[in-house]
């Protein structure tokens, strides 16, 4: 009866492990959303502090509405947690940039200078954060052990 109860213990462990690690979180995309998606005409954004002279310009259809419209707005997020959620997802992109032959080179076409010891500014921060949820979210990719969602 021991053997019994050990076997089915161990086994029920396995299968809750097991249905744990497989479990996903899926996206859910508003119908606003999918349409910024879509969007095939280019915005560009310029993300720049002139305090500190750092400028990143993104050409991605769709960022600019998404912007407006779905992201959280500017305030909703510390300096702190946007500084280091990019150190973060800037790494991870980085690296997806420098192996194209692992990842789409036409997604990660080149790599972002963002060093931690800098301080961009809130803004540069907010655009930048808000371009990589945007872009996980438009290009079903992952940067970071986080979900990216809104």
């Amino acid at each position: 009866m021991r053997k019994i109860f050990t076997v089915l213990t161990i086994f029920t462990g396995l299968l809750l492990v097991s249905n744990c690690g497989s479990s996903k979180e899926s996206l859910t995309i508003s119908e606003e959303e999918k349409k910024a998606f879509a969007a095939v005409e280019g915005d560009t954004v310029k993300i720049s502090n002139e305090e500190t002279e750092y400028e990143i310009i993104i050409i991605d259809p769709g960022f600019y509405t998404w912007l407006n419209s779905i992201a959280r707005p500017e305030g909703y997020y510390s300096k702190t947690f946007l500084e280091n959620r990019n150190q973060l997802l800037v790494l991870n992109w980085n690296q997806r940039a420098m192996t194209p032959n692992n990842y789409d080179p036409n997604l990660y076409l080149m790599q972002i200078d963002y060093k931690p010891g800098i301080d961009y500014g809130y803004e540069v921060n907010y655009k930048l954060y808000n371009y990589f949820i945007f872009f996980q979210r438009k290009y079903n990719q992952r940067l970071g052990p986080f979900v990216p969602r809104i």
